[in-house]
């Protein structure tokens, strides 16, 4: 359960750096194409070409950093704890700290 909740941490922040650059929630006709209505790793893949505003670098690099959240699913959810590496659990944890680190410098 850490794992996952490492990775919405993690989302959340993205999210947040988003609003931040400027970015808005598109409606709701167009929820699918939406990055505020993804999760890792489509919010990433979407970022490369919704990414705007003042930090739309920082997003942008993010989006192409191939080790963020690697392996993370929102399947993982309900996966017995032995199913989730420990060595992915501790580098989503790494993610979701350095996420919240970035978002924090506005």
């Amino acid at each position: 359960m850490a794992g996952y909740l490492y990775g919405l941490a993690g989302e959340l922040a993205v999210k947040q750096m988003m609003i931040q650059s400027g970015m808005r929630p598109l409606g709701s006709d167009q929820r699918r194409n939406d990055p505020f209505y993804k999760h890792f790793p489509e919010l990433k893949t979407l970022l490369l070409t919704t990414a705007a505003g003042r930090r739309s670098g920082e997003l942008l690099n993010l989006a192409r950093g191939a080790q963020i959240f690697r392996e993370w699913s929102t399947e993982m959810r309900y996966a017995p704890t032995h199913e989730v590496a420990t060595g992915l659990v501790n580098g989503w944890q790494g993610d979701a700290k350095r996420l919240i680190g970035q978002m924090e410098e506005q």
